[in-house]
């Protein structure tokens, strides 16, 4: 199934959860915070911005952002909150479509760049970003850390999260380097709503060898937006890139 399907019309009106789960403030703000920080004063361009969680409240904070997305459902729950002229949005593929100007800072949050299902595409998406960029910008990417080392042998599966009303679990195949995330909802009844979506899988040292040949190198890396230590155990990754030396646009 195309990304463009997956997250269709009834995705996008489950996505916004004001307050709670990814719309929560203490979720919200370090990502903002720490963004509007690396912006300075210049541009911001969020890829696959969504239905505007990070854009909104950063752009609240007076940074000038722009988006990319392919969905167009998505873009239409934006526009409950944004309009064009405060939010311009290009609808297309994050790693290849083109926003006009240069930009302090292109981001990618919430492991977005794991839609890309091949690594050729996520490959583009760094050179996407990197013409994006101006001398001095950065490109961020918060991304998971997959858990293969809690796959038990034999199995395939993962259960990552577990609470009232909600299991998610990842389905691996390691051969592809491949994943498959399902989310199960459920109230008290007999019937689960299940929503799916499949993903490739990065290693933090992959993601660094992409970003070389994308003209970039490793600013920093922390385990969250707030600046924690990056170490073998952390479950995620919050990692900037900036130009490296000698680069020249494509």
């Amino acid at each position: 199934m195309r990304q463009e399907e997956i997250w269709d019309v009834d995705a996008a009106r489950r996505y916004d959860t004001p307050g709670t789960g990814m719309f929560a403030l203490e979720v919200l703000e370090p990502t903002v915070d720490r963004l509007a920080a690396l912006a300075g004063r210049g541009r911001a361009l969020e890829f696959a911005i969504g239905t505007g969680r990070v854009a909104v409240p950063l752009s609240e904070r007076g940074v000038p952002v722009s988006g990319i997305e392919l969905s167009t459902a998505m873009v239409d729950q934006l526009r409950t909150k944004a309009d064009e002229d405060t939010i311009p949005v290009v609808v297309g593929d994050m790693a290849s479509a083109h926003v006009p100007g240069v930009f302090a800072l292109v981001y990618l949050v919430y492991n977005t760049i794991s839609n890309l299902l091949t690594q050729g595409e996520q490959v583009a998406c760094f050179r996407n970003a990197a013409r994006h960029l101006a001398a001095d910008g950065r490109f961020v990417i918060e991304l998971w850390v997959p858990e293969l080392r809690t796959l038990p042998p034999g199995q395939q599966a993962t259960v990552w999260r577990s609470e009232p009303g909600y299991i998610g679990l990842d389905t691996y195949d390691v051969l592809q380097q491949s994943v498959v995330s399902h989310h199960f909802r459920f109230d008290e009844g007999k019937q689960a709503q299940l929503f799916r979506s499949p993903h490739r899988y990065i290693w933090p040292a992959e993601l660094d060898l992409m970003a070389q040949l994308a003209g970039l190198e490793l600013e920093t890396r922390h385990a969250d937006w707030a600046g924690a230590e990056f170490t073998a155990e952390s479950r995620s990754h919050v990692s900037v890139y900036r130009r490296s030396a000698g680069y020249r646009p494509e």
